[in-house]
């Protein structure tokens, strides 16, 4: 249940990972831990990063946002007791932009404060001291959740698309490499990409990618998504003659090849 407190105290000792707060590679959910206690921060990133799971962490509300305008996060973790900024009220703004699930961590005798939270719509919390292991716990089980609630089609909040190792955010228009290494994208390219991610395997036609796309100007003509295709491919560093993330079907058109996973 929601609240219950584990017996296994946190363990602050380092295993010698990277610094905490570095860029994270792309490919895995991307955890965001907002929490003004450094020890806990290192914790948590030593911790769940063991784990599959990507981690930034931040200090305060200040930080938060600004990852936020940036970066595509799967899940923050936010403390309620914050010395900048209320986490209630970092939680409520959250929750009024975004429907990024939230874990709030709140201090036992705060459980006035843990229920506003849950009002607020932070989706769990944990009292503190906690157990790293209960809070992957419910980290994986809110984004199992979440992915079994993603619809087929595109609707109204998704933030990006994940795709062999790839990420595109939908605001930024960044495209993020299995590596963490960013890839600029012109309109054209991006319209595309994100046209045959949303078909998720479906195979579309030359026409039907114009259509989708909405290409205007010098690119609206079937040879141009040939050469889009083809530019594609080389950002994404595939193989011209075995390509894998985005197939030709040959006499029909394309079609992505690889699994597509949505973030809201």
């Amino acid at each position: 249940m929601p609240g219950t407190a584990s017996q296994e105290p946190m363990s602050f000792a380092s295993n010698g990972r990277a610094d905490p707060e570095a860029e994270p590679q792309a490919g895995h959910p991307h955890v965001l831990v907002v929490d003004d206690d450094r020890s806990i921060r290192e914790a948590l990133s030593n911790y769940l990063g063991q784990h599959d799971l990507r981690v930034t962490t931040v200090a305060d509300g200040a930080a938060m946002r600004a990852l936020l305008g940036k970066q595509v996060i799967d899940l923050v973790v936010l403390d309620l007791k914050l010395e900048a900024e209320s986490g209630l009220d970092l939680a409520r703004r959250l929750r009024d932009q975004s429907a990024v699930p939230i874990v709030m961590l709140s201090g036992r005798g705060e459980e006035a404060d843990r229920v506003m939270g849950l009002e607020l719509g932070a989706d769990d919390y944990l009292t503190k001291p906690f157990s790293p292991r209960e809070l992957l716990a419910r980290v994986r089980a809110i984004l199992r959740r979440r992915r079994m609630d993603l619809r087929q089609q595109r609707p109204e909040g998704l933030r990006a698309y994940r795709f062999g190792g790839w990420e595109i955010n939908l605001n930024t228009r960044q495209l993020t490499s299995p590596k963490g290494q960013h890839a600029t994208l012109t309109n054209a390219e991006f319209s595309l990409l994100v046209v045959l991610l949303g078909a998720r395997g479906r195979i579309l036609s030359r026409t039907q990618l114009l259509e989708l796309s909405r290409l205007h100007g010098d690119e609206v003509h079937d040879r141009a998504v040939d050469m889009l295709i083809m530019r594609l491919r080389r950002k994404l560093g595939e193989d011209s003659a075995n390509p894998h993330c985005i197939l030709t079907i040959r006499g029909a058109g394309y079609r992505i090849g690889v699994r597509v996973e949505s973030v809201y």
